[in-house]
């Protein structure tokens, strides 16, 4: 790790204004950060703590939605009433990652911006194009078991690692930035880039923008959603596949649905080709599986992550069941 100064943030605007300085990265939780810096894949010249801004509320927006702060934290959020009783596949997607010490520390902005658990990415041994453009994918062939299978490119195969994310992806989360030239707004699903051949561009957001908040719009009333995960042990592991499902059912058919995969893309992945198999039809196991055929029709399996299709297809199909029983 090598020497930086550090700088706290007091308000909004003046941490928009250092947070333009090259070199400078933010740190709220830190819980993915200074890993990084441990090991020298990122190496900042200055860190600007956030941690004082006032961006830690939950609280209702006027239209019935929910507007989550950058600053609220993982546990917080997960146990809030609101989104307990409204947005359940969030609260269950939170409680399912990390461990509790990391959830008290982590933060909605910061699981916003979560860079991958790639072997290769985090060992500055191996070629990395996420790291150093134009180097290589050592993933590629290399041990690729935990990579992904969806919105790869011939030049990174590295998965999102985050639960939080594909729950909002479900969600149809907006996600608020504030910069120099002011402020804006980012749909969820267009904040995310595929790697394609510049896999280093992982999201949208430009130099010294913060997310100051989240907004999720309102449910129509008798949604259900549920988030499963699978892993390769009960806690503090990322997903193998997983599958955030928030559904809608009149007169025993799907109204409206919405399906988000996890552990297999290389971005909080939204299929809305299985949404579409689904629309204004009965939920029961022959719609559900062909809804996971269609999410998983454009996978790109590698010579260690070829199960992840399978896994991930009965992952959707026990996610929807469980989403519309009981409706």
């Amino acid at each position: 790790m090598q020497a930086f100064h550090y700088e706290k943030a007091s308000e909004v605007t003046s941490a928009v204004n250092s947070a333009g300085t090259p070199g400078v990265k933010i740190i709220a939780g830190g819980t993915t950060l200074v890993d990084l810096m441990k090991l020298n894949v990122e190496r900042p010249t200055g860190l600007l703590d956030i941690n004082g801004l006032p961006l830690d509320q939950i609280e209702k927006t006027p239209d019935g939605g929910l507007k989550i702060g950058a600053m609220v934290h993982n546990s917080d959020l997960a146990h809030n009433a609101l989104v307990k009783q409204q947005y359940a596949v969030l609260s269950q997607a939170l409680l399912s990652g990390a461990s509790p010490q990391l959830r008290n520390m982590a933060t909605t902005g910061g699981n916003l911006l979560q860079r991958t658990r790639c072997y290769y990415f985090r060992d500055t041994n191996y070629a990395c194009n996420k790291r150093k453009p134009g180097s290589g994918c050592a993933a590629i062939d290399g041990f690729n078991r935990m990579h992904a299978v969806l919105g790869t490119s011939e030049h990174c195969i590295a998965t999102h690692p985050s639960d939080m994310c594909i729950a909002m992806m479900a969600l149809e989360a907006v996600i608020h930035l504030r910069g120099q030239q002011g402020e804006r707004t980012v749909p969820i699903n267009d904040f995310y880039f595929v790697p394609g051949t510049t896999p280093q561009r992982e999201n949208v957001l430009a130099p010294g923008e913060l997310i100051t908040y989240v907004t999720l719009p309102p449910l129509p009333s008798g949604t259900r959603s549920y988030y499963l995960k699978r892993r390769d042990r009960a806690s503090y592991e990322f997903a193998l596949a997983s599958a955030a499902v928030v559904a809608l059912l009149q007169g025993g058919r799907i109204e409206r649905v919405r399906i988000a995969l996890g552990g297999v893309g290389t971005k909080p992945w939204r299929s809305v080709e299985a949404e579409h198999v689904l629309q204004k039809q009965q939920p029961d196991e022959k719609h559900f599986h062909a809804a996971a055929e269609a999410a998983l029709r454009g996978a790109r399996p590698l010579h260690d992550n070829a199960f992840k299709v399978e896994l991930a297809k009965r992952t959707l199909v026990r996610a929807l069941k469980t989403a519309t029983s009981n409706v």
